[in-house]
């Protein structure tokens, strides 16, 4: 079996959906078949220490592709057979130098991020030349894929999504006791389970608040996560809502399921911000709030619909209708057969097509489709049976440590 060189700015312990995404994927290949490229951070020493393979540090908190970075990421793919780019821009950048060092595949994975740079005309241009260099650029989902196949020719393009880790991330995973220290009882309760941010729609959610407390006057919203809009928010909440809006703040990942659990419905409705540049790439916390058996409510945002079915797992609303997201909300909350049964098949649906064995094996036949048996056509071909599946309506990472779990969405 070959080595194989992961060069990202994504890793932990820096929180975030990303880092969790590649630590994933390295935590599941052989550990003396990998070794990492990663920036340093608050506590990767003692990170580095607990993993079963290989990690080199950059001395800063961020690398580009520039000649110092180059240079050690090229003696590093000395000894390797694939170099796997956390995120294809901009490191990917990097490709021809370490093909030159004796790299015989590149594997790019792309995010929200480069469906973004897919819309304008420089970054476009850049994104071209960085899925020249690669054999293999991955894509989430099918809107990713849409984005990406205007720059970037499809016989290269191959869809890897992230994996749920469904023993952790299951009913009764300690919401009881959420509740409790919370004060929470048995009241319903709708949560929310991300970074405080513009995009990630926990303003829009405060602003539906009061229409669902009319409906439902003992309801409750749980927001978990720490980021820059908490003290907005905050002041928010305590206008519209006072009493009936909780934060927590910033979650260690070992206890993010205990928190998901702690929620009768799971709501995150995600806009696209920024003329289409700050979009939801997929959304990893609609499918661990399916795997912990809640039914979502999600927006209409780049690919996060792909991470819901529609109707069936929960519902996807127009994150900027506070009557719609009111409605939604509402509906399961007043309904818990309605939600228990969406609950159920979401469930189900990541068990079956998101479980981090099924997203293992794909990434083996990406790295060496040879010595898998199978062939990149193949590959592609599963991805695209997938990825049409998702458009019928018949489709069908997690980071350990201490690091705020909740802030990594």
């Amino acid at each position: 079996m070959g080595r194989t060189l992961i060069v990202t700015n994504d890793f932990p312990p820096r929180a975030g959906g990303i880092q969790a995404f590649v630590h994933g994927l390295a935590a599941r290949r052989p550990a003396d078949s990998v070794i990492v490229y990663a920036p340093r951070w608050r506590g990767s020493d003692a990170f580095d220490r607990r993993q079963p393979y290989e990690v080199v540090r950059h001395p800063g908190t961020l690398m580009l592709p520039t000649r110092g970075v180059a240079r050690r990421a090229a003696e590093l793919a000395g000894g390797c057979d694939t170099v796997v780019f956390g995120a294809a821009a901009p490191l990917g950048m990097l490709a021809p130098g370490l093909r030159a060092a004796g790299a015989g595949r590149v594997v790019m994975l792309t995010h929200g991020h480069e469906a973004s740079w897919a819309r304008l005309p420089v970054a476009r241009d850049v994104l071209r030349r960085i899925g020249g260099g690669a054999d293999v650029v991955t894509y989430l989902g099918d809107y990713t894929r849409r984005r990406l196949a205007t720059v970037i020719p499809e016989s290269k393009l191959v869809r890897l999504a992230p994996g749920v880790d469904t023993a952790a991330f299951h009913p009764g995973a300690g919401g009881a006791g959420v509740r409790r220290s919370l004060g929470l009882g048995d009241r319903p309760v709708a949560v929310c389970v991300s970074r405080l941010v513009p995009r990630k729609g926990q303003d829009m959610l405060i602003k539906a608040w009061p229409r669902v407390l009319r409906a439902i006057p003992d309801a409750v919203l749980l927001l978990v996560g720490g980021g820059p809009s908490r003290k907005a928010l905050e002041r928010s909440a305590a206008r519209v809502a006072k009493g009936s809006i909780v934060f927590t703040g910033s979650v260690p990942w070992a206890r993010l399921p205990a928190h998901y659990d702690a929620g009768d419905v799971f709501a995150m409705p995600c806009r696209t911000r920024l003329a289409g540049l700050d979009l939801e790439g997929l959304g990893i916390v609609y499918l661990e709030a399916s795997a912990t058996r809640l039914p979502v409510v999600a927006g209409a945002s780049g690919g996060a619909p792909d991470a819901v079915r529609h109707g069936e797992t929960g519902l996807v609303v127009d994150g900027t209708s506070e009557a719609e997201i009111a409605e939604a909300l509402t509906g399961l909350l007043a309904d818990p057969a309605r939600a228990r049964a969406m609950g159920e098949r979401g469930r189900a649906w990541v068990e079956e097509e998101w479980g981090w064995d099924r997203v293992a094996a794909r990434f083996t036949g990406i790295l060496a489709p040879d010595e898998t048996g199978a062939t990149t056509a193949a590959t592609k071909a599963t991805a695209t049976a997938a990825t049409t599946a998702s458009e019928t309506g018949t489709a069908t990472g997690t980071a350990t440590g201490s690091e705020p779990a909740a802030e990594r969405r």
